[in-house]
């Protein structure tokens, strides 16, 4: 029977490539001139420090438009709140990975909502779909895509 697994993955030496072209860019920017400013990845997270609230922001917007040209979803970062010491401003941005249990549930629920003749199972931090016909599976993997779940999902193994 015709298979795929729904996942969530970053990949992570793009997450890197696009910090390191944000931070030439905070290098070569007019409005960045003489502020201390800077994009660190560690594991999964980025630490934004600048000087002041509102470049934070602007360093946000940076950072998803590096994302965006490196094909990566920017719905992957879960952007902390702002944190100030003394005259510098710090973020902290985790990338989420994987398909945690409640967004799993969700997505099984979306799938069987759906009436497509399919079964969803769920698989650690990864969801099984199968079917008799793949195009029972192409229609799940399009309502998956059309549906706005706040995450980027991958389809890997599809096998028939």
């Amino acid at each position: 029977m015709p298979s795929f697994d729904i996942v969530s993955e970053v990949a992570m030496n793009e997450v890197q490539n696009a910090v390191d072209n944000a931070n030439r860019e905070l290098q070569t920017r007019f409005d960045f001139r003489g502020v201390e400013a800077s994009f660190e990845l560690t594991k999964e997270e980025i630490k934004l420090a600048a000087d002041a609230d509102f470049q934070l922001k602007q360093m946000m917007d940076i950072l998803r438009d590096k994302l965006i040209k490196r094909n990566l979803d920017a719905s992957c970062l879960d952007a902390g709140e702002p944190e100030h010491s003394g005259r510098r401003y710090f973020q902290t941005v985790s990338i989420r990975q994987g398909i945690d249990k409640e967004m799993a549930k969700k997505l099984v629920k979306l799938i069987k909502d759906s009436k497509a003749k399919v079964q969803a199972a769920i698989q650690g931090d990864e969801v099984r779909v199968t079917g008799k016909k793949r195009d029972d599976l192409q229609e799940v993997i399009a309502l998956i895509r059309g549906a706005e779940l706040g995450q980027p999902f991958q389809f890997t193994n599809f096998r028939d």
